[in-house]
């Protein structure tokens, strides 16, 4: 009988200290926000009282950054969320209204995260194959002369149009040669009626002085 009681005394001083450790219940409510901006709001942050590990104790800000549970004095709580430093918070002790309302602001984290080179290669017999059978591109010198060769040119010419001036110039050179071959009707040309008079009238003329 005395062990019972010597049992039922130390769990009851077991409980009552825990009590005394664990604080007065608090109705822990807030806001997350980040850090960096203004008035930006950060939802669904992973919320848990690391004084404890129970699932019950993991929390999740709603898609409006606002969260609210209940907690114990002095118990630490960590906010994290992806792409953000993690924050811990304590509540404090000797809450008089027994409810702690909180602004959390997460800060951004940058990682910068190494090159990573992805290759058509699923082997290196594949590379080294591929690269012994790859052929060279050709230097400045060897793509000029190509350019330049007899029967690129004359592709390229059948090929592409022209532009505004090799048209204009085209154009120029038609007009002139089928005017250099144009032949004038000298029945409406006035001079040539005039010469023909003339050498009517001399022809007359000479008639008349070899009659007489």
């Amino acid at each position: 009988m005395k062990h019972i009681i010597g049992i039922l005394f130390l769990l009851i001083t077991a409980t009552a200290f825990a009590q005394k450790q664990e604080g007065a219940i608090v109705q822990f409510s807030g806001i997350v926000h980040n850090a960096d901006s203004t008035g930006v709001i950060i939802p669904y942050v992973s919320i848990i009282n690391s004084s404890y590990r129970k699932d019950k104790d993991v929390n999740l800000s709603n898609y409006e950054g606002y969260f609210s549970f209940v907690a114990h004095e002095r118990d630490t709580i960590k906010f994290s969320c992806v792409g953000y430093t993690s924050v811990t918070v304590v509540i404090p002790s000797n809450i008089s209204k027994k409810s702690y309302i909180l602004q959390v602001m997460l800060k951004p984290r940058i990682i910068n995260l190494p090159v990573f080179r992805v290759f058509p290669w699923a082997t290196t017999e594949e590379f080294t194959k591929d690269f012994l059978t790859m052929k060279i591109a050709d230097d400045d010198l060897e793509i000029a002369r190509k350019n330049l060769n007899l029967s690129s040119i004359l592709s390229l010419e059948r090929t592409m149009p022209r532009d505004g001036s090799e048209s204009l110039n085209a154009q120029d050179m038609h007009n002139s040669v089928v005017n250099s071959h144009s032949i004038t009707n000298p029945l409406l040309n006035p001079f040539a009626w005039g010469a023909l008079i003339k050498q009517i009238s001399d022809g007359d003329k000479s008639r008349a002085n070899d009659s007489y």
